[in-house]
């Protein structure tokens, strides 16, 4: 087995054993351990051999309760200071060096029991518990959002108690499997992973959400190259829940390289392409596969590009049978079409694809990935019915099938394509989010004109599931919150998010203007570390929901602007600057759906932060009230 921990013994063993041989063990282990990293290992040692010998004289049993120190958790760089597998239940242990907890310490130890119990075999069905130790903290024990917050005196209590509800036994061989352990990927690194190996992770608690599409997809393309007819599949399911990645997995892990028909110069060398006309989400991709050594273009391609290069040469047959459409609910519309390609047939995008699919030899299938109440620019307000009509109107339209969940069943009702409808084309589980449920309805209900009257308990489950969501107006004190809680976790994205359209944030050190947003590098932005000057975990330029959709951080700080807020116990968007140009049906809308992509980028958590001025008072005491807790250190 690799060494993947600094240190592993019984906890009599660590309690008798000389402490500078437990640091050594822990040196030889991270390499680089500065001065103060030693000095705060000999503290935590210090008390865990103290409050440890207490607990094996409570309870002789204690002795052969399992200590692990600097477990660093497989495919990640995070190590929580101490596991104690105590009567098969799990102890994640964090020792801090303050008099105080401060919120990002709580949070930091919360995450560390979650993603163990969503991701790790082992303790799937395990209690497995959250224990911070500030060693100079001097109050008395407190339980706060799955955490206990103990003073280093009372540890050894805490211990004894929670090993009262003995579990079936768990070996320290099993717990450090390297297998044992697969955290949910974000998207780019879910990305690289099927760019490098044509598989993904087995993550066993995402698999049961986005399997069955993706084996229902994969069986429709056979179908179609079996009976030579075509098909539209539209796949719906909520911010968060894994369209993305549905659709990369699809077209690149294989499973229609068999399907490729002959042109007479024989198979083409790639059976499908992802599409996205998010142009963000391209450069991202691209950024990071290029970094990786591959070029990015042969793994996601601009929806822009392939339009121009389709609609500009009509003998131009694609090589491709399986065209997957990212966010296709934001489809450009006829009139955004002719404004950004003049001199085109005035055609939308979904014409476009319908018309240049037919161009495919014998078989085909186009999947339109769809997010719900995401649009955000111009020109994207038809949502799907621009894909039936294309489909109805299509030339081969009696070869054409359309595939949806069934909740659009009545939106098709009338139509006069064939449709057939199935569950598994509707995702609802939001495993950005780890697992946490209700990330979707909050936010909803937040936005509503109304706020609903269980949203404060809404928000408590999340902030209970280790979903924290803080409120502030001072934004120093929330990028130092998002600096200490991933200080150990050089991995981590945070970063900050600003809508396009606001006007009073660059007042406060919000960079969020439009020249900017245009000369920000949205790929090292995403993609850098804190060494560079680029990354997002500087904190120093925000990215807007133009720059962010379709992509995630692990935590995100959200600057709230005067283009959407509350007035007189209603939403308005009086504030922002008008639309310029092109045809605009609902701007309110669009600022709407703009907060709720912001609002829906962070995988761990949230920061909002309202600027002090008076224009967002009444938008603060909303947001107090819908449940957001105030940031204190």
């Amino acid at each position: 087995m690799d060494n993947r921990y600094g240190w592993d013994s019984d906890l009599g063993t660590l309690i008798t054993t000389d402490r500078d041989s437990v640091i050594r063990s822990l040196e030889s282990f991270v390499k680089d351990a500065s001065t103060s990293q030693i000095t705060a290992w000999n503290d935590s040692i210090r008390v865990l051999q103290s409050e440890g010998g207490e607990a094996i004289a409570k309870d002789v049993n204690a002795k052969s309760f399992r200590s692990i120190l600097e477990y660093q958790l497989p495919l990640e760089t995070r190590r929580p200071d101490v596991i104690l597998l105590e009567n098969g239940s799990v102890l994640v242990i964090e020792f801090k060096g303050r008099d105080l907890p401060w919120a990002s310490d709580i949070d930091q130890v919360a995450a560390y029991a979650r993603d163990l119990k969503c991701y790790h075999r082992e303790c799937q069905n395990r209690p497995v518990h959250a224990l911070l130790v500030p060693v100079r903290y001097k109050g008395s024990t407190t339980f706060v959002n799955g955490v206990y917050t103990v003073n280093s005196q009372d540890l050894d209590g805490l211990i004894s108690e929670l090993s009262r509800s003995p579990a079936p036994t768990l070996r320290s061989d099993d717990f450090l499997a390297f297998d044992a352990y697969s955290p949910l990927p974000s998207l780019v690194k879910a990305a690289r992973e099927l760019f490098e190996s044509k598989t993904l992770r087995n993550v066993w608690r995402a698999k049961a959400s986005t399997d069955p599409a993706v084996d229902l997809i994969s069986k429709m393309a056979h179908e179609a190259a079996k009976t030579k007819t075509r098909r539209l599949v539209l796949l719906t399911g909520v911010p968060g829940s894994g369209k993305t990645l549905v659709g990369l997995r699809v077209v690149h892990s294989g499973f229609l390289d068999d399907l490729a028909v002959d042109r007479g110069n024989g198979k083409p060398t790639a059976s499908a392409v992802y599409l996205s006309g998010n142009g963000p989400l391209v450069e991202v991709l691209q950024y990071e596969l290029k970094r990786a050594g591959g070029n990015g273009k042969t793994f996601v391609r601009g929806v822009k590009h392939y339009v121009e290069t389709y609609s500009r040469r009509p003998d131009a047959v694609p090589p491709e049978h399986f065209l997957v459409f990212d966010e296709a609910q934001r489809a450009w519309d006829k009139d955004q079409v002719s404004e950004k390609h003049p001199g085109q047939d005035a055609k939308s995008e979904p014409e476009h694809f319908i018309e240049f699919a037919e161009r495919i030899p014998d078989w085909c299938v186009v999947v339109g990935l769809i997010g719900t109440g995401q649009e955000i620019h111009k020109g994207e307000e038809g949502g799907l019915l621009p894909w039936r009509r294309a489909v109805e109107n299509a030339k081969e339209r009696d070869r054409w099938t359309i595939h949806g969940p069934p909740h659009l069943t009545e939106m098709f009702s009338d139509s006069t394509a064939q449709t057939r409808f199935h569950p598994e084309l509707n995702l609802t589980c939001e495993v950005r989010y780890h697992l946490t449920p209700r990330i979707h309805d909050f936010v909803d209900g937040l936005l509503q004109a109304q706020m609903p009257k269980g949203l404060p308990i809404i928000a408590a489950e999340l902030a209970a599931n280790t979903y924290p969501m803080y409120i502030t107006r001072d934004l120093e004190k929330a990028k130092t919150y998002a600096r200490d809680r991933y200080a150990e976790n050089p991995e981590a994205r945070f970063g900050m998010l600003a809508s396009s359209r606001d006007r009073d944030l660059p007042s406060f050190g919000v960079a969020n203007q439009f020249q900017d947003s245009k000369n920000m590098k949205i790929g090292p932005w995403f993609s850098e570390g804190a060494d560079s000057a680029l990354s997002c975990r500087n904190l120093e330029k925000p990215a807007t929901e133009f720059q962010a959709q379709g992509l995630e951080l692990d935590f995100s700080i959200v600057c709230w602007g005067g283009d959407l807020i509350r007035e007189n116990g209603a939403w308005t968007s009086r504030f922002a600057p008008k639309y310029r140009g092109g045809k605009v049906r609902d701007p309110f809308q669009l600022r709407v759906n703009s907060y709720r992509v912001l609002l829906t980028r962070g995988r761990d958590g949230m920061v909002l932060f309202l600027p002090p001025i008076t224009k967002l008072d009444e938008t603060y005491a909303h947001l107090l009230a819908a449940g957001l807790n105030q940031l204190k250190p």
